[in-house]
């Protein structure tokens, strides 16, 4: 299942467009798989992620998101599904019904138990393992920051790498020192997998340490960037990188507002898609609550700043 080059470039993740019942809007959410997916550069489209609020929608939903992408694109690019579960057994389930609604590969998150009590040294490993026998599609690893409980050491990277259908990670720790000893430790020892960044509030920094692409929420928001500043970085070519980060860089600020991502940038991200024209609705579910007017406005004033308004995009 290993195949470097095909798991490498930008993993855009994109947001899910609810009706006013909060149900999915499918033909919204198709409209929007498709524009991000006709950018030059986008090698996957990962549903079910933090953008896309896994943690609010129900197993049938999430299984219906990676059946909408994958009916959509139709074989063009994968379609990944975050799979989040607090046991194994249900892991299984979902990666089972991934497989089962047309989805390439998955995105594994740790158990969001083991952020509060920690886990077993010797779980994550089999966690992946136990996950990885069931099902005949790929799975990426998510890394989460060192300051979680859930952050896994060098040598548990490691170990996943050699299971066979891990294909990729998604190396999130944010923390650049620990940062770059995992990089280099994967790049050594198991070089038929790719590094994927998915440090949106740091894009190039990350880049730059010789990975293969990124799997980002702010993909979704600015594909076209995203992807050329991959592909200036894998040029090595940092003075044009640098000037495709400054407005990165300048978008974030205006409407993002972000450090870490998070519901709250991400409800953000989703009003300026919304304001741009680029989905139906930028209503979230609860426990997220909507932003105010003012906080509205600023990400209107944010859009304009930067030449993003509805009537300056071509939809």
């Amino acid at each position: 299942m290993k195949n470097k080059e095909k798991w490498s470039g930008v993993f855009p993740a994109v947001l899910i467009p609810f009706k006013d019942d909060y149900s999915i809007d499918e033909p919204a959410f198709r409209k929007l798989v498709r524009w991000v997916a006709e950018h030059e550069g986008i090698n996957g489209i990962v549903v079910n992620g933090h953008t896309g609020e896994i943690m609010t929608l129900l197993p049938h939903e999430r299984a219906e998101a990676v059946r909408i992408a994958a009916d959509e694109l139709k074989g063009e690019i994968p379609v990944i599904s975050g799979v989040s579960a607090e046991g194994t057994i249900e892991a299984i389930q979902h990666a089972k019904a991934v497989e089962e609604a047309g989805g390439e590969g998955i995105l594994l998150m740790p158990p969001h138990s083991w952020l509060r009590f920690g886990m077993q040294p010797e779980s994550p490993v089999q966690f992946f393992k136990d996950v990885a026998e069931a099902i005949d599609i790929s799975i990426i690893v998510h890394q989460y920051p060192t300051w979680t409980k859930t952050s896994y050491t060098t040598s548990q990277l490691l170990e996943m790498s050699e299971i066979p259908n891990v294909v990729s990670f998604k190396i999130g720790q944010r923390d650049m020192a620990q940062y770059e000893v995992d990089v280099r430790a994967l790049k050594k020892h198991a070089p038929d997998v790719s590094l994927l960044t998915c440090h949106d509030e740091y894009l190039l920094p990350t880049l730059v340490q010789g990975i293969d692409g990124a799997l980002v929420g702010f993909g979704c928001f600015v594909p076209d960037l995203i992807a050329e500043l991959v592909k200036c970085v894998e040029e090595q070519d940092l003075v044009a990188a640098n000037k495709v980060y400054d407005r990165i860089f300048e978008l974030k600020h205006a409407v993002y507002k972000m450090d870490e991502p998070s519901s709250t940038s991400h409800l953000r991200m989703k009003e300026a898609m919304f304001q741009r024209g680029l989905i139906s609705s930028s209503l979230a579910r609860k426990p997220v609550l909507p932003l105010t007017q003012k906080e509205k406005e600023e990400i209107r004033q944010g859009l304009q700043s930067v030449g993003l308004l509805k009537e300056n995009v071509s939809k």
